[in-house]
């Protein structure tokens, strides 16, 4: 795992305050004036109450546009809900956009809000999960800019070529979205470049991210070896100074993470969003 100094990036949903795409662009921007990393979105469909959404890959086409150094990415896009041969060309049309800043994160997604099956789609996890280990195959197969000849349980394609391939090499970085404490999915993640640990209720504390980070590190072992791999930890500051931001921080470094992900929810208002992304990362010592 990477020992270098940890990144600061904005979590925000696509809908609530970030359904207005013109004023999250304007948030992007300052957050990246304000001297954070990165800028990640949800993608959701449907949420429990009517809400605007906004598309969050549009959105992101619009930050890259006006941002010159925060990375950006969906955190995550549910595959079995999207074509991958789509997401292939989506992803790559942004890597170029940006100019090698993307992330995509990945996942399963789930029916919480109905967002599977309103439209009749495959909800059943363990093909959810089939699916998308089959995407990211086909995904990364069409990155390659080769020609590409694919036959898998769920998704073909015959003799297609992707041109141009991402501006980032080896490969775009695939974060894969993991909810603790399933080992499937870290098992997933481990064969990838990152982990996005979620909490089945609140924030994970330390010690949970240190048991990721320690089946992640079994995972690549077994598959070989440790490799460089990134670990996006969601957390909040509000309510911190900044020695107990710093404190949190290195409690978190300490166990692994290489990301922390400013979380924000759809109740959250503009001053307080704001006023967070404004006061920008804590100084790590």
């Amino acid at each position: 795992m990477s020992q270098t100094p940890p990144h600061f990036a904005v979590y925000a949903p696509n809908f609530g305050l970030f359904g207005d795409v013109e004023r999250t662009v304007e948030l992007a921007r300052m957050a990246e004036e304000a001297g954070w990393d990165g800028w990640f979105t949800w993608d959701n469909l449907l949420w429990e109450t009517d809400e605007p959404l906004a598309e969050p890959w549009v959105t992101l086409a619009a930050i890259a546009a006006t941002t010159q150094r925060i990375r950006l990415g969906p955190l995550v896009t549910p595959l079995p809900r999207h074509r991958p041969w789509l997401i292939a060309r989506a992803a790559v049309t942004l890597d170029h956009l940006s100019r090698g800043r993307l992330i995509l994160g990945a996942g399963l997604g789930g029916d919480w809000y109905r967002e599977l099956s309103a439209f009749g789609e495959q909800q059943e996890q363990r093909a959810l999960g089939a699916m998308t280990d089959e995407g990211l195959k086909l995904i990364t197969r069409l990155w390659t800019g080769e020609p590409v000849d694919f036959i898998g349980a769920t998704y073909r394609a015959a003799d297609v070529r992707f041109l141009p391939p991402p501006l980032q090499r080896p490969r775009i970085p695939i974060w894969v979205a993991a909810v603790w404490p399933s080992r499937r999915p870290l098992a997933r993640a481990a064969r990838w470049d990152g982990v996005v640990p979620i909490a089945v209720e609140g924030l994970l504390d330390a010690g949970q991210v240190r048991d990721v980070v320690t089946t992640i590190r079994a995972g690549q072992a077994a598959l070989g070896g440790e490799r460089r791999f990134d670990v996006a930890v969601m957390g909040r500051f509000r309510g911190l100074d900044e020695e107990g931001r710093a404190r949190a921080v290195a409690a978190m470094v300490d166990v692994g993470m290489t990301w922390w992900l400013e979380s924000f929810g759809p109740a959250d208002d503009a001053e307080k969003v704001e006023r967070v992304i404004r006061q920008g990362p804590p100084t790590v010592r």
